[in-house]
């Protein structure tokens, strides 16, 4: 470390490497408005017969509509859902999740966590704590920690978003706002110099902010593939942002940009490394 300064309930993809193709799907129909059969299985080196099933599976879940020997977009650029993302970085996640850890004090506290993979991970490596309330606005944080009885787990209403399975809206904000957290641990779709911490969606990005606003620390956790991305909605400044850990992968000068805002900087190893 350097310093600067289970989804159980709906379809996804049973291994790694399904996960890895159907991500590689939703890219390649990113760029183009449809997409042949016969062009997915030379360029993802896989048998029509696996792109026909995997197609399937993503149609059920709503990623894209089949057609006529392919597929096409279902509609506005699609944002990779959580389910297909637990098996990016799993490695880097681990490490930023045990780095975010050693940040948090021993004995009596509370924490905020936000949806996304890598908060997940942070809450696995909260699990053995006592005295610890987490209060979450994630199912998938909610699944990791609900069942361990030395933690105080408190789960915002609103609605649920099908990509992230976070809870938004002015339930769960109203929850964020009638508390107060020592440390909110922030997941994020990007971070920048330019934007800060941004997310894909305005009602998330809002709901967030509303944690952020009642924590005494931020610390964003984002592998180095999110650094420097921008996204369509603010969740944070960096003038907001106290912590951010990331990985060895992510760009050293826009690290070393959002460094010069205020914002401390841990490096953890990358799963390469």
């Amino acid at each position: 470390m350097t310093t600067l300064n289970r989804e159980i309930f709906l379809p996804r993809a049973t291994s790694s490497k399904r996960s890895d193709r159907m991500r590689a799907v939703l890219s390649l129909l990113s760029d183009h408005e449809s997409i042949s059969l016969a062009t997915l299985s030379r360029e993802l080196l896989v048998s029509a017969a696996t792109i026909r099933r995997d197609l399937a599976d993503m149609e059920a879940q709503g990623l894209l509509v089949r057609t006529h020997g392919g597929a096409r977009a279902s509609g506005a650029p699609t944002e990779v859902p959580v389910r297909l993302r637990d098996s990016q970085f799993r490695d880097a996640k681990r490490r930023i999740a045990l780095r975010a850890a050693e940040l948090i004090p021993t004995g009596p506290y509370a924490i905020a966590i936000s949806g996304g993979t890598t908060t997940a991970e942070v809450a696995k490596a909260l699990a053995l704590r006592q005295q610890l309330t987490i209060v979450t606005n994630a199912l998938t944080t909610a699944i990791e920690i609900a069942s361990r009885p030395n933690l105080k787990v408190i789960m915002t209403g609103g609605v649920v978003r099908s990509s992230s399975f976070e809870v938004v809206g002015s339930l769960a904000e109203n929850t964020f706002n009638a508390i107060n957290v020592g440390t909110a641990i922030l997941g994020t779709d990007g971070i920048s110099s330019q934007g800060g911490a941004t997310t894909h969606d305005e009602t998330e990005a809002r709901t967030n902010h509303a944690m952020v606003m009642h924590a005494q620390r931020v610390i964003v956790v984002a592998d180095g593939s999110k650094v420097g991305r921008l996204t369509l909605a603010r969740v944070a400044g960096l003038t907001e942002i106290n912590d951010l850990i990331t990985d060895s992968t992510a760009d050293p000068a826009e690290l070393e940009r959002i460094a010069a805002a205020g914002v401390t900087i841990h490096v953890v190893p990358s799963g390469s490394n």
